[in-house]
């Protein structure tokens, strides 16, 4: 009998979990230990389940990384990221970061969700008055053209034949809508579907893109991490390269990881292969020279950390106003279309 997998941790949750584990081993009270003390406060069956999993796999392997791999409830990154925490005796420090990384995470996901919310009422608002315009107001108008003895043309006639067709075919046309909305549903409310979106941005916007803003934000930290157990900067970069999500960078990151097997110090291999902006990887050269590696990838870290913020705060503010041109300039063409050769016939009378 196959065993049901545990249900995937809300973002929330996994920075409470992180946050509570981090707190344990600070005191401490090893992992083991840990999870047996929240799993007698457990608040509900799922929570407990949850933890007899991890608690099991612990006590049979004693590696915290396959316990939470085992239940397939935590995000790849984390237990990643756990992996690295484990191998560079790290593991408070890494579960602490996870809990700050998630729980903004988290914040800037409603943030997100709020502001999408509005928008998608926008298009929808904006498909209904464009579909009643084209479909029940044209007709009037064209009623009144041909009261006036003259026919509609051009621009005009050609709105109010969409709007025939529309009618004819309304079938058709809602079924179509709503594939869109599958579509828009498939890119914006699912993993796959981001992943997907943000990977046809990084090939339009190689270098400068959100993906590899996000790819060397995970990078930087990893490499601070591993760098802090005294690993070599060619191990660090090997354990590193699996918290990377896009396959575009991940790629960069392998042949990175052979330029350095032939020779190639790592900072000049970051630049030639785009890890990091110019900047950035005169940055990590001159740490790498002056032996504070560590501290320059923690701080290349952060910075590309708030450039994501930024980046994302400039999308979701440009999509309000975005929407709201495009609906004015597409009602005021559909008007003009009607009211500007009406007003012509007029002053002729």
């Amino acid at each position: 009998m196959t065993e049901k997998p545990c249900t995937p941790l809300t973002g929330a949750e996994t920075a409470a979990f992180c946050s509570q584990i981090a707190m344990i081993l600070r005191s401490g009270i090893s992992s083991l230990e840990g999870i047996s003390i929240m799993l007698e406060d457990a608040d509900n069956a799922e929570e407990e389940e949850l933890l007899n999993k991890i608690n099991t796999t612990l006590m049979e392997t004693g590696s915290f990384y396959l316990a939470l791999k085992d239940t397939n409830a935590f995000p790849d990154y984390m237990v990643q990221m756990v992996e690295i925490g484990e191998r560079s005796g790290k593991l408070d420090d890494v579960l602490n970061s996870l809990a700050d990384y998630y729980e903004k995470k988290t914040a800037l996901d409603q943030t997100i969700r709020n502001a999408v919310t509005y928008p998608l009422l926008m298009i929808f608002m904006m498909i209904l008055v464009i579909f009643v315009l084209i479909t029940k107001v044209m007709p009037i108008f064209n009623q009144v053209f041909a009261q006036l003895g003259k026919q509609m043309s051009g621009l005009s006639l050609g709105i109010l034949k969409a709007g025939e067709f529309l009618n004819a075919h309304l079938a058709i046309c809602t079924i179509v809508l709503i594939l869109l909305a599958v579509l828009c549903f498939f890119l914006l409310g699912t993993k796959r579907g981001r992943k997907t979106l943000l990977s046809f941005r990084a090939n339009k916007r190689r270098g400068n893109s959100l993906t590899d803003q996000i790819g060397a934000r995970r990078f930087a930290n990893g490499m601070a991490l591993t760098l802090s157990s005294g690993l070599t900067p060619q191990e660090c970069l090997k354990l590193t390269t699996h918290l990377i999500e896009d396959e575009n960078f991940r790629a960069r990151l392998v042949t990175c990881e052979e330029d350095m097997t032939n020779g190639m110090d790592l900072c000049e291999t970051l630049l030639t292969h785009h890890i990091f902006s110019g900047v950035y990887a005169k940055m990590a050269s001159i740490g790498s020279k002056t032996g504070t590696l560590e501290d320059v990838m923690n701080k290349i870290a952060a910075q590309y950390e708030s450039e994501v913020d930024e980046h994302l705060s400039k999308l979701i503010a440009m999509i309000e106003p975005t929407l709201v041109i495009i609906l004015s300039v597409i009602v005021g063409i559909i008007l003009l279309a009607v009211m500007l050769p009406l007003i012509g016939i007029m002053a002729n009378l």
